[in-house]
């Protein structure tokens, strides 16, 4: 019973969160970032603003939060150790952009894309996003080199796992842009994929759709 008392709780603190995150994403865009405080998204979410605070300590977090760190990180751990570090990152970071998006196919964006690109425009016409977005990705960066696990566990492997991390965020990050530019017309899984095989070539070799055709025999 205690162990369903806690899904229930995490569940019901997951809801409120997505809740209160959405009003501030609708207000921000609707009124600009800087025009609108805390306590106006508490309004609209119809909660306290301590509530808010709970659960996104910053204002910063109300646009900044998400799931994506864990998404990655458990794609890493489901890869094999076999295939090259870029291969392992990247293949994770076109699934997670799968599952954030909802894996929609079509000219209307789904409500996840639409809410995702909304996020975006934000995190880049707002200076003092684009600030707090290095802390969000350095954050995931560390959450990349854990998931690798065993391939970090000494210096050199930790430096080479970094590095290949730091690299592949870096091709996401001009993705993501040029996703929101092109205001979501194509989707943001192949648009990372093709960021990555731009990057690496062969050592990515994860092709438009995500199913990898390279030969895993390489190193």
């Amino acid at each position: 019973m205690s162990d369903q008392h806690t899904t229930l709780r995490a569940r019901r603190r997951a809801e409120t969160q997505r809740m209160i995150q959405a009003h501030a994403v609708r207000l921000f865009t609707e009124r600009g970032y800087d025009a609108t405080t805390v306590t106006d998204v508490a309004e609209a979410a119809g909660v306290s603003p301590m509530t808010v605070y709970r659960h996104f300590p910053t204002k910063e977090d109300l646009v900044l939060v998400d799931q994506h760190g864990r998404l990655v990180a458990e794609r890493i751990i489901e890869s094999s150790a076999a295939q090259p570090l870029v291969r392992r990152i990247g293949s994770a970071l076109v699934a997670s952009a799968a599952m954030l998006t909802g894996g929609g196919h079509g000219d209307d964006l789904t409500a996840n894309e639409r809410f995702l690109l909304a996020r975006l425009r934000l995190m880049i016409s707002t200076p003092a996003l684009r600030a707090k977005h290095l802390d969000n990705h350095y954050a995931l960066q560390r959450a990349i080199v854990d998931a690798l696990g065993d391939d970090a566990t000494d210096p050199d492997a930790a430096f080479h796992a970094q590095v290949a991390a730091s690299a592949c965020l870096a091709a996401m990050h001009t993705a993501l842009v040029r996703w929101a530019e092109d205001d979501g017309r194509t989707e943001l899984p192949d648009v990372i994929a093709k960021a990555l095989t731009a990057a690496f070539g062969d050592d990515f070799a994860e092709p438009v759709g995500g199913v990898d055709t390279s030969d895993h025999s390489s190193p």
